[in-house]
């Protein structure tokens, strides 16, 4: 029986390194990458064209891109606020780029300097731009803040519904639901999917969650069940957003990939490799806080990927038994 694949995008050297103290020097952040995907990540968001003065962990986002997609043909894909940012993303190589639009007015002018409709417009130009290339580049949109905002507080979902809908007329190829401060839980995933799915149909095939409140891989899980099938994590779970105060990091990679291997999805990465290109982490970020159950636990000596979720089978004798001298 194949197992059903679930994606997921690296995004610690991006949504990762741009909250940390310490600069990663470049031919180490390409060596970390070189890593993670030679255990298996389908994707990373290798970095983030954004002013190297705002976010000085990005200055070597355009050498690390085009020095990766010398050597690999699929899956490097960049942040880019901007029609500036696509078209370096692009000249890099980038596979696929990701636009930010927060659902907020208030983290959307902090980010981008620009409220919700008027960075929708400039979605607009990228599109228009993308288009007209000879090279095709994937265009993904995170809807941020989809699921709170630390600057305005709760977003209504028809809110989130509305902006969505001008995502897709505006020519994003995957829209992405962001919990950019991580204030979500599974109840409201479950709604806001639904919600959101009824509007752009496939489009919305991501999910981008936070662990700021502990609710990551419920929300995850939530997201599964919804018939979500393409996630974001971040490796140790570095990660934050500069402007939306007290927004902590990613849900962690390694527990995620766990999690899905023990419910008998495939994601393609082994395990025990990604754990070991944490010790870059470890040993260039001293000072970061890194994160992760499987790492702190050690991988179990049960697990093992399933094919399918094991069923027990009793037969008359074990059920008489367990209903006398139940475990």
């Amino acid at each position: 029986m194949t197992k059903e694949k679930i994606h997921i995008c690296e995004v610690g050297p991006r949504d990762g390194l741009q909250m940390a103290a310490a600069i990663m020097p470049t031919r180490v952040k390409l060596d970390w990458i070189s890593q993670m995907l030679a255990a298996g990540l389908p994707e990373v968001e290798a970095g983030s064209f954004v002013p190297a003065k705002l976010v000085p962990q990005m200055a070597d986002t355009q050498e690390i891109i085009s020095s990766l997609t010398q050597v690999y043909s699929s899956g490097i894909s960049a942040l880019a606020p901007n029609l500036k940012g696509a078209q370096l993303a692009y000249a890099a190589g980038a596979h696929a780029v990701i636009v930010p639009v927060s659902v907020s007015d208030g983290h959307s002018l902090a980010n981008t300097r620009k409220s919700t409709f008027d960075q929708i417009a400039e979605l607009e130009k990228i599109a228009a731009w993308i288009h007209e290339q000879d090279r095709p580049m994937r265009l993904d949109v995170g809807c941020a803040t989809a699921l709170g905002c630390s600057i305005e507080g709760v977003i209504p979902e028809k809110r989130v519904v509305q902006v969505a809908v001008a995502l897709a007329q505006a020519g994003a190829d995957i829209i992405v639901l962001s919990d950019t401060v991580g204030y979500g839980h599974p109840a409201q995933v479950r709604a806001l999917i639904r919600a959101v799915r009824l509007e752009v149909g496939d489009k919305l095939q991501k999910l981008h969650l936070h662990d700021t409140m502990g609710l990551g891989l419920a929300n995850a899980l939530a997201g599964l069940e919804e018939g979500i099938r393409s996630f974001d994590a971040s490796l140790a779970g570095l990660g934050g957003c500069p402007f939306a105060p007290g927004a902590s990091g990613n849900i962690v990679t390694e527990d995620l990939v766990f999690m899905l291997h023990s419910m008998g999805f495939d994601t393609g990465i082994d395990l025990e490799r990604l754990l070991s290109a944490r010790q870059i982490l470890s040993q260039t970020l001293p000072d970061e806080r890194l994160h992760g159950n499987v790492f702190a636990a050690g991988i179990p000596k049960t697990y093992k990927a399933y094919s399918k979720v094991q069923e027990v089978v009793l037969d008359q004798s074990d059920r008489m038994r367990l209903a006398v001298h139940p475990p």
